[in-house]
């Protein structure tokens, strides 16, 4: 079982890959470097949270 995402993060994510979208890939180290230049999320714990959401939506897009 793996952990549940809050609210904050999923607002967050859902808003990003709305806006910036098509920048995203499925690679975790590429989607951590857009979340610290598209947001300002007070802490690296949460960018890599975010950024972790990012490419698992990511990835279930393609399916």
């Amino acid at each position: 079982m793996g952990r549940i995402k809050t609210k904050l993060v999923k607002r967050i994510t859902n808003e990003l890959i709305k806006q910036y979208g098509e920048n995203f890939k499925k690679e975790f180290e590429e989607n951590k470097k857009l979340v610290e230049k598209y947001s300002s999320v007070p802490s690296v714990k949460m960018r890599n949270i975010i950024a972790g959401y990012v490419t698992r939506q990511m990835k279930n897009n393609e399916e």
